[in-house]
């Protein structure tokens, strides 16, 4: 664990050296959220380079190798702190962003309501679905809040 301010210092480094190569990126997890304690950076990104992203996390994950490393999630520790990378694409940017933001709790909510709806809110970020399969809700974190009936809570307002 870690105070808000040295993972805010760590995750703006991360996002600084990311940058260049992403088409968005943005600190989601209990950062986000504002919490005083934090166990882990999650940051959501849409690579625009991502030859060249791949190269910048490699750096940034030297000495060690990443812990995880796949398609959609990058796991790896830079300066003491366990960095995870969710990769988006435009399509799924905003759900990914709101489900990687969480809380815990806040997620359970949103997809419970949704599931007592009949709908399905995708943890991959595809979005908010009604219960023929097709897709309501998930360009804006607010439509997905708007599509449950729920009035939109700002990041530090879900626990």
């Amino acid at each position: 664990m870690m105070r808000l301010e040295q993972a805010v210092e760590i995750a703006n480094e991360v996002v600084a050296r990311l940058k260049p190569y992403c088409q968005k990126i943005e600190v989601a997890g209990s950062i986000r959220r504002q919490k005083a304690s934090i166990g882990d950076i999650d940051i959501v990104l849409i690579p625009s380079d991502p030859w060249n992203l791949e190269s910048e996390v490699l750096a940034l994950a030297r000495p060690f190798q990443p812990k995880l490393s796949g398609e959609k999630l990058k796991r790896f520790d830079y300066n003491g702190a366990q960095v995870d990378l969710y990769f988006a694409s435009p399509g799924t940017w905003a759900t990914l962003l709101l489900i990687r933001t969480g809380s815990k709790e806040s997620n359970i909510r949103l997809c419970s309501l949704a599931k007592k709806k009949g709908w399905h809110l995708a943890a991959s970020g595809e979005g908010l679905f009604n219960e023929n399969g097709e897709r309501i809700a998930g360009d804006t974190e607010e439509s997905i809040y708007k599509a449950l009936g729920l009035p939109y809570q700002r990041p530090e307002e879900r626990g």
